[in-house]
């Protein structure tokens, strides 16, 4: 039996008329009597009782109603399931962040307005280092990730520009620096640079200033760069969204005077991705960047 003999039987058990239940199926009562029949044979025992006018169910056809409708609501559900994930209103999204897509407040909005638009659509979203989330995204354990660009992606990978902010100087309390009315990227020869695990910004400062900085170390995220900055052990070149976002003892932030060195989020992706509701998740962030130029 297929399920198209549940329906025709369903549709008999109801009308409990043959000639009324081809109407309703759009097929002809003789069709609707052999498709009845074989599969009363398929079950080895009549559904119906026919009469002159109308039929009535059997014992067997009684019991056979509850387990048809079940059958076919479960046979429409999971067609129509299998179509919304065709379409990538459901499925499931692996997403990786660098805190500063939090501070700035992209993340927020661009998940949760994809979240309006396809609730059933779940996401699992964690903060990745950002060295790391250009690799999880190639080999498949993320699908797509915030970073902050200029970034060497591994081959395969694309990224869609989003966001750009300039860059602030946070610096210890009691640095020199702090007694300043403006710090110029010149103030800063000879300072420690910490490095946050977007460096770009740190360069592109000391270029501006004319010399090469020295380099501190590398701790990973923000946090940790402001920590140790903390502790005195140097000043960081940080994007300006963390200012008012993250408050650490002995840690100021002070404008750069003249400069323009800035970063941009960027959200990676795999080139030729295929999951319909990544792709969904991917055409509404280049559709809103597009309206927005």
């Amino acid at each position: 039996m297929e399920i198209r003999h549940f329906r025709y039987f369903l549709a008999v058990a109801r009308q409990r008329n043959f000639t009324r239940a081809a109407e309703q199926l759009g097929i002809a009562p003789p069709t609707l009597s052999r498709q009845i029949q074989d599969m009363e044979q398929a079950l080895g025992t009549r559904l119906f009782l026919r009469q002159q006018r109308e039929v009535s169910l059997t014992e067997a056809g009684a019991a056979l109603v509850t387990e048809a409708e079940a059958t076919v609501r479960q046979f429409e559900f999971a067609q129509r399931n299998a179509q919304r994930a065709g379409r990538g209103e459901i499925g499931h999204i692996e997403l990786g962040y660098v805190a500063s897509a939090v501070y700035s407040g992209l993340l927020q909005k661009q998940v949760q307005g994809f979240c309006r638009q396809y609730p059933d659509v779940s996401l699992s979203v964690r903060e990745k280092p950002m060295a790391a989330l250009p690799g999880l995204v190639a080999d498949g354990r993320f699908d797509i990730g915030y970073i902050r660009s200029p970034m060497t992606l591994p081959e395969g990978l694309e990224a869609i520009a989003l966001d750009a902010e300039g860059f602030v100087l946070a610096l210890p309390a009691q640095s020199w620096l702090a007694r300043l009315g403006e710090i110029s990227p010149e103030h800063l020869r000879g300072e420690t640079f910490i490095l946050p695990e977007q460096i770009s910004g740190t360069l592109q400062v000391a270029a501006q200033g004319g010399y090469a900085p020295t380099l501190g170390p590398q701790p990973g995220g923000l946090v940790a760069v402001l920590a140790l900055v903390s502790l005195g052990q140097g000043v960081a070149v940080v994007p300006e969204s963390v200012v008012g976002h993250i408050g650490l003892p002995n840690v100021l932030y002070r404008p750069i005077k003249d400069g323009d060195a800035s970063s941009r989020l960027s959200l990676i992706h795999r080139r030729f991705e295929q999951a319909p509701a990544v792709v969904r998740y991917l055409e509404q962030i280049k559709r809103e960047y597009r309206n927005a130029s």
